[in-house]
């Protein structure tokens, strides 16, 4: 399924646990080199993921020359968003372009997020919902140029209160797009205790509608924040991906690499094995159960034929092969149509 269907067709079904699609946000990466780029594309398609998402900016648009870090410092040195935009933003509309190709062919969906008016619109042409950022959550101009494109909209909601948070839907929706939400912590990388998974609940009943994910930026160990998520009902999942993580900077030393994520599918395996039909109706396993540790009603004396079926003739014990205790006033007043012994499982045909 594509992102584009999943949100414009979306059911909500609070009682059943979905199966996410999953987003891996390879941003920026690639570093500027188109080899590494293609190889994000195929290691995410070979670890599992539905869509692979890039970043497309240019330094110039996204932040002034005095804008100071937001990251650790330890792992990312440079304390300028602007110098370090500056290192990656050297792909635009032709290496994109080449990149869509290179998904197309390889099966799985392109996503970039834009930063600015000019890469919103070439990217228009390359795919079929606008992811908008969490740092871009209270952009009026923005979201609304973005929504003018008739697409639906994936927004983060990073470092927002609830009330910025419907504002900002409001302007989607005043317009008419669908729109996904997903829950998102602003640090790079998010440590466990700020997680805060519990937001993709209130979202989910603040907006019940709405198709609830989540972003994630803690790092990647055992996956278990991914499979958390999916257990509170977050129908997407975007995390950072790598082809390296021990890369130093920028955003690999938080990201997922394909091996993550195979860990991630088999997990969700195992858990959907679990979790299994959220109908309730017996299984096949469980016929035997049901025949055989059920009760039946069973004479607690001696019932003589032709005698009237007394509350006082009765008792239920197993097996479940006899007349159904739930129907103990349709055999009550009734006559026996033979004599019935002590202990003996009552069936329909012993009753006139």
């Amino acid at each position: 399924m594509k992102l584009c269907d999943l949100i414009t067709h979306y059911c909500p079904d609070h009682y059943t646990v979905r199966r996410p699609f999953i987003i891996a946000e390879a941003g920026v990466n690639h570093e500027g080199d188109m080899n590494i780029a293609r190889r994000l594309i195929d290691e995410a398609k070979e670890g599992g993921a539905d869509a692979i998402k890039f970043q497309t900016y240019k330094a110039e648009t996204i932040a002034s020359k005095d804008s100071p870090s937001y990251w650790d410092l330890s792992k990312e040195p440079t304390d300028s968003q602007y110098r370090l935009f500056k290192k990656y933003d050297k792909f635009w509309k032709s290496e994109y372009e080449a990149l869509k190709l290179h998904c197309d062919e390889t099966g799985i969906e392109f996503l970039s997020t834009p930063f600015d008016v000019e890469s919103a619109k070439f990217l228009n042409d390359l795919m079929g919902v606008f992811k908008i950022s969490s740092s871009d959550l209270n952009n009026k101009p923005f979201i609304q140029f973005l929504c003018g494109f008739g697409k639906p909209i994936v927004l983060s909601t990073g470092a927002a209160y609830m009330y910025e948070v419907e504002e900002a839907v409001s302007w989607i929706q005043d317009i008419g797009n669908p729109v996904a939400l997903l829950h998102c912590v602003l640090n790079y990388p998010t440590d466990d205790a700020n997680a805060n998974l519990a937001m993709i609940q209130t979202l989910r009943r603040r907006y019940s509608e709405l198709p609830i994910g989540y972003s994630d930026h803690t790092l990647p160990k055992d996956m278990q924040t991914l499979e958390v998520a999916t257990l509170l009902g977050a129908t997407i999942i975007e995390k950072h991906f790598t082809h390296d993580k021990t890369l130093p900077g920028n955003d690999h030393y938080h990201a997922m690499d394909k091996e993550d994520l195979k860990r991630f599918h088999r997990r969700m395996d195992e858990l959907f094995t679990l979790l299994g039909d959220p109908r309730k109706r017996p299984l096949k396993s469980e016929q035997l159960s049901r025949d055989n540790a059920r009760r039946s009603l069973v004479a607690i004396c001696d019932i003589p034929e032709g005698a009237v079926i007394k509350t006082e003739h009765l008792t239920w014990k197993r097996p479940a092969h006899g007349i159904n205790p739930r129907d103990i006033e349709k055999v009550i007043g009734r006559v026996s149509a033979r004599a019935i012994k002590e202990d003996e499982v009552l069936k329909w045909r012993m009753l006139a």
